[in-house]
C-alpha cells in the first residue's frame, strides 16, 4: 500500500496491524490525503481476517497529533447540505471497524487527534503526554471533538478541557485519572507496551473479541433495554453451539475463521 501520511505494517505471526501517522514535520497534523489514506487503510483492516488486532501510534518527538492542518484545505462539497463530518474518516468505529484498537499517545495531542482516541478502545500515553484543545482560542467552535469525547469521560473534565483552549493542557497524569487514558508509561516503553496489549487480545479468538467490540459500542446508542436485548442476541450469534473456538481441555483457541 503506498501511502505518503501514514505507514501501515502488518506481522501474520501475531495478527497485529500497526498504523502510524507520519507527518512529524507538521507535528502530524492530518489534511485531506491523510483522510483518504485511513478510510483505505481501515477498510483494509476490516476486510482482512488475519488481522485480528490494530495499535495505532505516531512518529516524530513533539506529538501525537495536533488536529487539523490549517494551511491546507479540506474537500468539502459545494452544496452545504451535503456535508459531512470529514473526520469521520479518520474514525474506526465509524468506518465499521470492530477490531480493537489500542491508541498509543506520546507529546501533544491536540483537537482532532480525538477521532482517534474518542473510538479507540484502549488509550495509553507516555508520561510526556499533553492533551488541549485549540478550538475556541482561535474563535472556532468546539463540538464534534468534545461531543465524542463526552461518551468516556466526565462532562465537566471535557468542558474544562475545550472552553480553556491553548490555556491549559491536561497531563499525563490527569487523564489516567478522569479515564481518557488506562495506563501511562515512560516514553521508551510506549510502543512496545501497545503491541504487547493487541498481541495478548490478538491472541484470543477474533469472533468473539470483535462481538465483543461491537456489542459495546453499538450500545452506546441505546436505552438500557434495548442494549440488553441486543446484548442477548449478541451472544447468541457469537457463541453458536458447535463452534466453539476453545477447547477447553487444552485451554487453546482452535483455528477459527470469521465468514
Amino acid at each position: 500500500m503506498g501511502y505518503e501520511t501514514i505507514i501501515f505494517d502488518f506481522a501474520a505471526g501475531d495478527h497485529v496491524a500497526t498504523i502510524t501517522i507520519n507527518r512529524p514535520e507538521v507535528m502530524n497534523a492530518f489534511n485531506q490525503q491523510m483522510i483518504d489514506e485511513f478510510v483505505d487503510v481501515w477498510e483494509a483492516i476490516r476486510e482482512d481476517d488475519d488481522v485480528h488486532a490494530v495499535v495505532l501510534r505516531a512518529a516524530g518527538e513533539r506529538a501525537f497529533c495536533t488536529g487539523l492542518d490549517v494551511k491546507e484545505r479540506l474537500a468539502f462539497p459545494p452544496n452545504i447540505w451535503n456535508h459531512e463530518d470529514p473526520g469521520a474518516g479518520l474514525s474506526p468505529k465509524q468506518q465499521h471497524v470492530w477490531k480493537p484498537v489500542i491508541t498509543a499517545v506520546h507529546g501533544m495531542c491536540a483537537g482532532g487527534a480525538m477521532y482517534w482516541l474518542n473510538e479507540s478502545d484502549i488509550v495509553i500515553c507516555s508520561d510526556d503526554a499533553t492533551f488541549f484543545d485549540p478550538h475556541v482560542t482561535y474563535g472556532m467552535t468546539s463540538a464534534l471533538e468534545p461531543i465524542g469525547m463526552a461518551w468516556t469521560v466526565p462532562l465537566r473534565e471535557v468542558l474544562r478541557w475545550s472552553l480553556l483552549g491553548l490555556d491549559e493542557r491536561m497531563s499525563a497524569e490527569r487523564a489516567l485519572e478522569i479515564g481518557l487514558v488506562s495506563e501511562v508509561v515512560p516514553r521508551e516503553q510506549l510502543w512496545d507496551r501497545a503491541h504487547e496489549l493487541a498481541s495478548i487480545i490478538a491472541a484470543k479468538p477474533p469472533a468473539a473479541i470483535q462481538g465483543t467490540v461491537k456489542a459495546i459500542w453499538q450500545s452506546l446508542d441505546m436505552t438500557r433495554n434495548q442494549a440488553l436485548a441486543l446484548g442477548l442476541q449478541y451472544t447468541q450469534l457469537g457463541n453458536p453451539i458447535g463452534e466453539a473456538q476453545i477447547d477447553r481441555a487444552s485451554a487453546k483457541p482452535r483455528e477459527f475463521r470469521l465468514r
